[in-house]
């Protein structure tokens, strides 16, 4: 098993980000809101994972509308999470157990609430003005043009004061900055430094692919969907110059770690992005293999996850970002997405199995893993009863919005919505079986899942079969192991229905991963190729499994429901 040799440089190439959203990790005050205190009692538990980097979300001041990625200040703490003196309490927890902190940036929009804006607005020649997007009326006295938010609804709001439209492609209080200003990229990259001096050691940049608009913002020929308006914003003509900048004066001499989520962007830009000839971003984000269920491309309508597409994009990206010196954040769970477990698997009679497989799957990739907070204990998408019960702007719009123009009843868009809502990822972590699952003494922002008492970090921790202890495993087989950093990608199992596979190879080892995505019992045959070139007669060393027995790795394989092995066979020449 030959040991890691990554240059100090691209030290994160070994290492595995958890994600932490605060506002449902731990409540520290009884306030029934997480907070920074919160996370820095947790870090024991953290690095006993085995975790490398700890992705802090937005803390920052903000009214809440988009849970803190509406910023109001950048430079201050919102006192719902504490305090700044709490955050270098933080940073010092993290540097005493060799941790690193990475924080959300998040500079497309900011709050309308925020000073720049409020400046903005107030007069045509305000000094600010020209931060923000601002557009005169069409000649009909509607919008200025015909794109649509993500969230719902124009992506243009009015102003009465100046008679004037300002751009939104969020919620109508995230107002779009325009980076086509100097000022505002100067603005942005003081602040990055800011957080940099005080000893943070990466950035999450926020949808930064939409930082650079079309000039022209003309109306969208609805070729997508109506209004869609996508393709005159997302990599824009000069994303990448913008991205160079901050690189050249903040990410490069600090020696970041960066990571660009990538909203609707293509392969290509992302090996830009990510190869560190661009002096860009450390890796990147992608949304694809996430929107397999999105018939057309629908998040609001509901169908079967395609496995076949899915199986093809991981691939397609594998290769693709292998071949043009890119690198992967590798992700299936985040604050924006259902929990992987419901969604793609079986979070009942086989959840501890699902939980394995989708780990296993996903960490003998190559690129930087994530676990998303709660992934590691195997916690599904909630019970909801009611709508009511919902606090995501994006789910309470769309309920309104699918019945609204889209003809359903109350019924279907409560159905549509619980699967697809971004509350499913975010009730509170589950710590022990105690009121609340141990995250406040108080009324939890957001209600707590009420399997709660069979799901917690306490049951797993006494488990050493547990969800939690099989991700430990996959956690430090990525410092051990060459091949699992520059290992060559390549897929094995032939369009099978239920069966994915892949082996990575550099020549001294090579990795064999098959995972059953089914309930039921199903068999599998290696290629010929594969199995005569880099298998037979060579000694097999079997490095995790999710079943009590694993099967010897043979070229046809028998794999139990939502089985999944992943074996190191050395290559003597």
């Amino acid at each position: 098993m030959s040991s890691n040799n990554t240059t100090p440089s691209s030290w994160w190439k070994t290492s595995t980000v958890y994600q932490v959203y605060p506002k449902s990790f731990n409540d520290t005050t009884g306030s029934g809101t997480g907070d920074i205190r919160g996370l820095t009692e947790k870090l024991d538990y953290l690095q006993h994972l085995g975790i490398d980097i700890v992705w802090l979300q937005p803390v920052y001041v903000s009214p809440q509308h988009d849970n803190g990625y509406d910023v109001a200040d950048y430079y201050r703490i919102n006192p719902d999470y504490g305090t700044m003196e709490d955050f270098d309490e933080l940073l010092k927890g993290l540097k005493a157990r060799d941790m690193k902190l990475m924080i959300d940036i998040v500079v497309n929009h900011s709050s309308t609430d925020h000073e720049w804006f409020q400046q903005s607005r107030s007069s045509k020649d305000n000094p600010y003005r020209d931060y923000y997007i601002w557009k005169d009326p069409a000649p009909d006295g509607g919008v200025p043009n015909n794109w649509q938010s993500k969230f719902g609804g124009p992506a243009w709001q009015f102003d009465e004061q100046t008679g004037q439209y300002f751009l939104t492609l969020f919620d109508k209080t995230q107002a779009d900055l325009n980076w086509e200003n100097e000022e505002v990229r100067k603005a942005v990259r003081d602040m990055i430094k800011f957080w940099a001096e005080k000893g943070v050691d990466g950035f999450r940049m926020d949808v930064i692919n939409l930082i650079s608009k079309d000039q022209r913002f003309p109306d969208d020929d609805g070729s997508v969907s109506p209004g869609d308006g996508r393709k005159y914003y997302t990599d824009g003509p000069r994303v990448h110059e913008y991205i160079t900048e901050m690189y050249e004066e903040v990410f490069g001499p600090y020696n970041m770690v960066t990571v660009g989520e990538m909203s609707s962007t293509t392969l290509e830009h992302c090996i830009q992005y990510s190869n560190p000839a661009s002096r860009e971003f450390s890796m990147t984000f992608n949304f694809h293999h996430l929107k397999v269920d999105y018939p057309n491309g629908q998040k609001w309508e509901l169908m079967p996850y395609d496995f076949e597409a899915m199986k093809q994009l991981f691939s397609e990206w594998q290769t693709g970002m292998q071949a043009g010196g890119g690198w992967n954040a590798l992700f299936l769970n985040n604050h924006d997405q259902p929990r992987a477990l419901s969604r793609f698997a079986d979070d009942g009679d086989y959840r501890a199995e699902s939980a394995k497989m989708l780990a296993t799957t996903i960490h003998g990739m190559q690129g930087t893993p994530y676990v998303y907070q709660g992934e590691e204990i195997g916690m599904p998408n909630p019970v909801w009863n009611d709508v009511s019960e919902f606090r995501d702007i994006e789910s309470t719009n769309m309920y309104r919005l699918l019945q609204e123009e889209r003809g359903k009843s109350a019924e279907e868009a409560f159905n549509i919505v619980k699967e697809r809502s971004r509350d499913n990822s975010r009730t509170p972590m589950q710590w022990n079986g105690s009121k609340n699952a141990g995250f406040t003494t108080g009324t939890p922002w957001l209600k707590v899942d009420e399997r709660y008492p069979s799901i917690h970090v306490e049951q797993q921790l006494a488990d050493p079969d547990s969800i939690y202890y099989h991700y430990r495993k996959l956690i430090a087989l990525r410092k051990k192991l060459n091949v699992l950093i520059d290992g060559l990608y390549e897929r094995l199992d032939d369009a099978h229905p239920n069966v994915f596979a892949y082996a990575r190879t550099n020549g001294s080892e090579t990795l064999i991963v098959v995972s059953n995505f089914s309930k039921r019992d199903v068999t599998f045959s290696l290629p010929e190729a594969v199995w005569n070139d880099h298998i037979a007669g060579k000694s097999v060393e079997l490095l995790i499994g999710n079943t009590e027995a694993a099967p010897a790795l043979t070229q046809e394989i028998s794999l139990s429901p939502y089985a999944s092995y992943m074996w190191l066979v050395p290559q003597q020449d």
